[in-house]
């Protein structure tokens, strides 16, 4: 695929799941009325996984009448594979929970925002990684933080008990982020999104037998806000992640991803009736300026690739 057209699908499929994961913060507020975070947890990421096995017994189907096999599945040994997906599953189940409890106690714009700090901390730690950003990624990274500070965090800098929670959660979905950047190119995205959601609904759902109240009854009322969460957020949106991630360097999915704050507040806006301050409009405009810089330096990324192509053709 040429380099302008593959650039242009991994944006847009990153773009697409910060929107969904952007109105999930909706969803997440309301569905948490009626349910406890682990319990939310556990049916909406149960939900999910269920949702992707017709498409993985779909796509095994197709690879036997094709003689192939699905993409990636067999450049890891099956034993290597299961291990990295269930490590996967293990800390998205910490980053999920971290995020869900701190929102309890903090506001959703503010956990917006301090979940969003993986959009910094990817570069840096991906740098001691040998993952290196160009300055227009660091800069573009820089850009979209602030956006999402003005975004989310009001004039009054309070700390909710909560906001710590949501800094671990930033710092394990910044592990997450780099470490689907170094597997999903070896396996089956679709697999591997199905077995991490697989390990966190189970994980959520020991938690939650220990420490929450399990009702039918709540999770009936709450149907709504678990189905998107389980079939759009998690069987969708993280499928999407695991496909964009495999051309995409960490840094530039983490900006695209981190537009997921600017989605919640267009979300608040539809469905809440929450109104966006001067403050909100700027910084949506800083995190549109951060995502457009970064896409000009895989831009510029593409253009030497091709030349080089070129070069070496001529």
């Amino acid at each position: 695929m040429h380099p302008y057209r593959s650039t242009l699908r991994t944006d847009s499929l990153l773009l697409l799941t910060a929107g969904i994961w952007g109105f999930a913060f909706v969803a997440q507020r309301a569905g948490m009325g009626y349910v406890g975070p682990f319990l939310y947890n556990a049916v909406r990421f149960a939900l999910g996984t269920l949702s992707l096995l017709p498409v993985i017994a779909f796509r095994r189907a197709a690879a036997r009448r094709s003689a192939g096999n699905t993409d990636g599945a067999a450049i890891l040994r099956p034993a290597v594979a299961v291990g990295w997906m269930v490590l996967a599953g293990v800390v998205l189940f910490a980053a999920s929970s971290l995020q869900q409890v701190g929102i309890v106690t903090t506001s959703a714009g503010k956990a917006g925002f301090i979940t969003g700090l993986y959009v910094v901390l990817v570069p840096l730690i991906g740098g001691f990684l040998g993952r290196r950003s160009d300055v227009g990624r660091w800069v573009g990274a820089l850009l979209a933080a602030g956006g999402l500070y003005l975004l989310s965090v009001t004039e009054k800098l309070t700390v909710a008990p909560g906001d710590l929670l949501l800094l671990l959660c930033a710092v394990f979905f910044t592990v997450h982020v780099l470490l689907i950047d170094r597997i999903s190119p070896h396996l089956d995205p679709i697999v591997l999104s199905a077995i991490q959601s697989g390990v966190t609904a189970v994980l959520s759902f020991v938690v939650a037998i220990i420490f929450e109240p399990v009702s039918v009854a709540a999770v009936a009322n709450a149907w709504g806000p678990i189905a998107y969460g389980g079939i759009m957020s998690v069987g969708v949106a993280y499928s999407l992640q695991i496909v964009a991630q495999r051309t995409a360097h960490p840094t530039h999915a983490a900006i695209l991803l981190s537009l997921e704050g600017t989605f919640a507040a267009i979300g608040g806006f539809l469905i809440l009736g929450e109104m966006l301050s001067t403050r909100n409009i700027v910084g949506c405009a800083l995190m549109l300026a951060g995502m457009l810089l970064a896409q000009l330096s895989a831009t510029r990324r593409d253009r030497r690739t091709v030349g080089a192509q070129g070069i070496r053709s001529s």
